[in-house]
């Protein structure tokens, strides 16, 4: 079993409670509701904090009007405005230290359900298979755990505290205003409002659908980025660097015009917010201004009234942008959600956790891929015995590699059954069968550490010994020695610094030291010379004692040892046996035999 194994069961194990707690797929809103109950403690902390910043904010201006007249009637001296203006900044600095206190509590809470969005995301998408990514883009999965998650994260945070922050200031300012000074003026002074909350709405549609396709435009580049990277090599060698800059010119210039699209509409709310307060603070001092000439409002209660409008900067804001934090919010999850909750394309639904040695059977077995109509395997059988070795070979496209991701369980069969130990696969646990089989792809991968590290992988506390054991056992140890540093040499991003032989074989050291009961070689030998591959397996013979192996390959040296050997054409067995019968037998193994042998003999030469 990989490191890599290990790190997915851990992150799986450390998820699991986010997962299980999770929201099914009710929406952003479900999403929300569970994680603020989930938080309830520091949500109330900072809505209390808000609270007070809010009785704070309405206190104001009430006793700013009664200094006004205070001052007018000549009722308060030196000493009184004091401190009364000591009061004032008093509350000031308390508005300061609470606004800054509920900041710190809500976004230790929000930046957690980020984290825990980002493990779940994670988690899920290492239990998929591959049939899962075929149908979605590396670039769209990876603006899924960056923007998608940063909106949501917001939506949570800032929008959901803005809200109580707005609405709770609009409410105790709107009663100040009624109750405490006039509720004449402040219904005349109120007029202008329902337009705004119209424009409002109108607002918050074209936000929604604009931030939507922003960040449907920013998944495409992101794709086009990833792509162009990890095809670096194949952009350099046809001279496609110009036609690539220019498509990516041509979607960073699609992305950018979307999302100032948003943020043209995001803008809207503003001049909507200034255009009803400025209506209405004309109104107020028209208004206002006539209750005094009649004696029955004063100074103070008219400044009193106009500070209390000024508060309304705040919620009118407010209402806009959590407004287009939850439209951003809503379109993220919308294409959050539906990875999050996806079902897994192979359940993980057994309960051993435990293979205990016996016979590896397939019965029968037969698949097809979802998008293709002719069985990849078609009626399948053999039985392979622990310690033995099982050959795969035939033309391309013969359904070698489909039996293998089928032992792997990342498909599961359409007919048949595969046995292991008289248990069907789908009764063991996935850990349990990625603990039994150490499997070499046909294009391994390596990760950006040195060449020990990724040996290691398949066993974190090995030390330098067995490191370097199993790349003799590999025919690698001479090729790390010649590397600038040895063992320590990193070897770049995809193994980039090592020849395609040279990955194959670490990938070997890194599946041999894992030492899991099951051996799968998927034409693992296809990039070395002829003589390395005889050494390999010269090496892995002493090396496998007691370890069932199976081999897929296109040259049949590597397949002489085996004890069975099955010749697949178009899923179907059409020849098998061992090397001796096979070439006895005079079919498609035996030309291809003497072709091979014919061609190694004019190489000699």
């Amino acid at each position: 079993m990989s490191a890599q194994d290990h790190a997915i069961r851990a992150t799986s194990s450390e998820a699991a409670p986010l997962v299980q707690d999770g929201p099914g797929p009710q929406g952003l809103g479900g999403l929300l509701a569970g994680f603020v109950r989930r938080h309830l403690r520091a949500y109330v902390i900072a809505a209390l904090m808000l609270a007070g910043v809010a009785v704070l904010t309405v206190w104001l201006p009430r006793q700013i009007g009664y200094v006004v007249d205070a001052l007018v009637a000549r009722q308060l001296d030196l000493p009184g405005l004091a401190r009364e203006l000591g009061l004032m900044i008093a509350a000031g600095v308390a508005i300061y230290f609470l606004r800054v206190g509920w900041r710190l509590y809500l976004f230790a809470a929000a930046y957690q359900l980020g984290q825990s969005l980002r493990t779940r995301l994670y988690t899920r998408l290492t239990l998929q298979g591959p049939r899962f990514f075929q149908r979605r883009r590396t670039g769209d999965l990876m603006a899924n755990a960056t923007n998608d998650i940063d909106a949501v994260e917001m939506t949570a945070g800032e929008a959901m505290l803005a809200g109580f922050d707005g609405t709770l200031t609009l409410v105790l300012v709107v009663a100040m205003m009624t109750l405490g000074v006039d509720w004449r003026l402040a219904l005349v002074a109120l007029l202008p409002f329902p337009l705004m909350a119209l424009a409002f709405w109108h607002i918050s549609r074209h936000v929604h659908e604009a931030w939507a396709q922003s960040l449907d435009r920013f998944s495409k580049l992101n794709e086009h980025v990833q792509e162009t990277f990890a095809g670096v090599r194949t952009v350099r060698a046809l001279g496609l660097e110009q036609r690539s800059e220019k498509h990516f010119g041509e979607l960073a210039k699609k992305a950018a015009d979307t999302s100032f699209d948003a943020q043209r509409w995001e803008a809207a709310y503003e001049p909507a917010v200034g255009f009803t307060l400025a209506t209405a603070t004309a109104i107020t001092l028209g208004f206002g201004g006539y209750l005094i000439w009649q004696k029955e409002m004063t100074v103070g209660q008219l400044t009193t009234f106009s500070l209390y409008l000024g508060n309304l900067i705040w919620p009118m804001f407010a209402a806009g942008w959590v407004l287009s934090l939850i439209e951003r919010g809503k379109a993220a999850w919308a294409r959050l959600g539906p990875v999050l909750h996806e079902p897994l394309t192979v359940e993980d639904a057994g309960s051993v956790t435990g293979i205990a040695p016996g016979p590896l059977v397939a019965q029968a077995l037969s698949f097809t891929y979802p998008t293709q109509q002719r069985r990849a395997l078609d009626d399948v059988d053999f039985r392979l015995e622990p310690g033995q070795m099982l050959g795969l070979v035939g033309p391309t496209g013969a359904g070698k590699t489909t039996l293998v991701r089928l032992l792997l369980r990342q498909y599961a069969p359409s007919h048949g059954a595969l046995l292991w130990s008289g248990k069907p696969l789908a009764d063991y646990s996935l850990q349990a069968l990625r603990e039994a089989v150490s499997w070499v792809s046909q294009e391994p991968f390596l990760f950006t550490a040195s060449v020990a590290d990724n040996i290691r992988l398949a066993k974190p506390d090995a030390t330098r010994e067995e490191v370097e054991r199993v790349a003799r056992l590999a025919a690698v140890h001479e090729d790390i020695m010649r590397l600038p540093r040895g063992y320590d040499t990193p070897v770049g991003e995809r193994g980039v610094t090592l020849s395609g032989g040279q990955n194959q074989r670490v990938a070997i050291a890194r599946a041999l030291l894992a030492d899991a009961p099951l051996l799968v070689l998927d034409d693992a030998l296809s990039a070395v010379d002829t003589g390395t591959e005889a050494a390999i397996l010269s090496h892995m013979k002493q090396a496998r004692a007691g370890r069932t192996v199976i081999v897929i390959g296109h040259r049949l040296s590597a397949l002489v040892e085996a004890d069975h050997t099955l010749v697949l054409r178009d899923g179907r067995v059409v020849e098998q046996g061992n090397h001796a019968q096979l070439v006895a037998h005079d079919g498609w193994y035996a030309r291809q035999w003497r072709y091979q042998q014919l061609e190694a003999s004019l190489d000699a030469d």
